[in-house]
């Protein structure tokens, strides 16, 4: 099986050392999509994304496997959701070399840094957006991402950007 939490007390000083995945909902005027991301915690960079109506596992293994398609973290951390326990999502991991970190239950804490980007997505974004259909939000998403990745600026990572830590670090 897996260790249950291996970021207790790990020091985090480089980029794909540690990512953690989680899933969120996004809003729509009259329904709403789910979102799963990849994030780098050094660098807080968004390594994949994808965005779905349905939480059918899917949309879970295709964000994980362009992740993997362009790095492999040491440690994958994610809470012990359905998803994020089954074979088919832990064992590409495993076979490239990653250690799988599952949350404790009930504290979404462990995984700070997905459940920081979600609020950031949602404040930054998705509220202030209202989007009104799926092909909006994904168009508006994607440039926000984009953004937060390559624009903005992260007070924790002394107002550098998360593309440049992540490539330049």
């Amino acid at each position: 099986m897996y260790d249950p939490y291996l970021l207790d007390g790990l020091h985090i000083n480089r980029p794909n050392q540690v990512w953690a995945i989680d899933i969120t909902y996004i809003p729509l005027s009259a329904s709403w999509l789910y979102l799963t991301a990849i994030i780098d915690w050094y660098s807080r960079y968004i390594i994949s994304w994808e965005l779905n109506d349905s939480l059918e596992m899917s949309f879970v293994l295709e964000a994980s496997r362009k992740a993997l398609s362009m790095a492999t973290p040491e440690i994958m951390n994610s809470d012990q959701g359905s998803h994020f326990t089954s074979h088919k999502f832990t064992d590409p991991f495993l076979k490239a070399g990653s250690k799988i970190s599952m949350d404790h239950r009930g504290r979404a804490f462990d995984n700070i840094m997905i459940e920081r980007l979600w609020r950031t997505i949602k404040y930054e974004n998705v509220y202030p957006m209202q989007y009104y259909s799926p092909k909006e939000a994904r168009i508006l998403i994607k440039e926000y991402i984009n953004f937060y990745n390559t624009e903005r600026y992260h007070q924790s990572l002394d107002y550098k950007k998360s593309a440049e830590v992540y490539f330049y670090n």
